[in-house]
């Protein structure tokens, strides 16, 4: 079990970065709709952090050049803010997890992502390249489920990909969401958020790991077995 995990991740690992610095312009078309999937979970997590602390979304914007906009009103700014970067950081390691070792999940959570691209292409619309992505991105996750047995590798790959992206790429430029929350939490610098929020990312990761490396008492009691018949 373990082995197998490890040697998805090192395949997925290889292919990401191979990717990402030595596959020149092919390899950037090819990342091209993972990066604006994760300016999708990163502008759904603000959505999300309105929702859930009272407030509305108005709308969700992803642009071409991988940037994006989410406009709210109500809600806990502070919260809100930070959905975008913690939550696109939670939903990354949800994704892993899922696709490492929860195979019966990998479908449902597969077509949740679905739904969830289709209601904001269609409820939350702001431009036609948004909509065409996220519904597009989305019926190629349906066709993904019904006719191939990739899903898990699939998962694994977004959810890392995603993980990676964001650590790589915390931004403090001055319409950076940092910068934002700065001004919202004026008693500390934009350092320390920025600091912390890299930390927290990258705990969530490590904790993901041991979680994904850690055995159930099935598992054991399986070695276990393996062992006792080897010998």
């Amino acid at each position: 079990m373990k082995q197998s995990i490890l040697l998805r991740i090192i395949i997925i690992l290889a292919i990401y970065f191979g990717l990402r610095y030595y596959g020149g312009p092919t390899g950037r078309q090819i990342l091209y709709p993972v990066i604006l999937l994760v300016t999708f979970l990163h502008e759904f997590g603000h959505a999300l952090g309105a929702l859930l602390t009272g407030g509305a979304v108005e709308d969700i914007l992803v642009n071409k050049d991988g940037s994006g906009l989410t406009r709210t009103y109500g809600g806990s700014r502070s919260i809100i803010l930070m959905g975008g970067y913690l939550g696109s950081a939670i939903f990354g390691n949800i994704l892993f997890l899922i696709g490492a070792r929860f195979a019966k999940l990998v479908n449902p959570i597969l077509l949740m992502l679905a739904v969830s691209m289709i209601f904001t292409g269609i409820y939350w619309y702001t431009s036609s390249f948004t909509s065409l992505f996220l519904i597009g991105f989305a019926l190629l996750l349906i066709l993904l489920v019904w006719k191939t047995n990739f899903g898990r590798e699939v998962l694994m790959f977004l959810g890392l990909a995603t993980i990676l992206y964001i650590i790589q790429d915390i931004n403090i430029g001055p319409t950076s969401d940092l910068t934002k929350y700065a001004e919202t939490m004026k008693f500390l610098p934009i350092s320390f958020w920025k600091y912390s929020w890299l930390t927290i990312a990258i705990l969530l990761f490590l904790l993901n790991l041991k979680i994904i490396f850690s055995q159930t008492k099935k598992e054991l009691e399986e070695d276990d077995d393996f062992l006792y018949i080897k010998t």
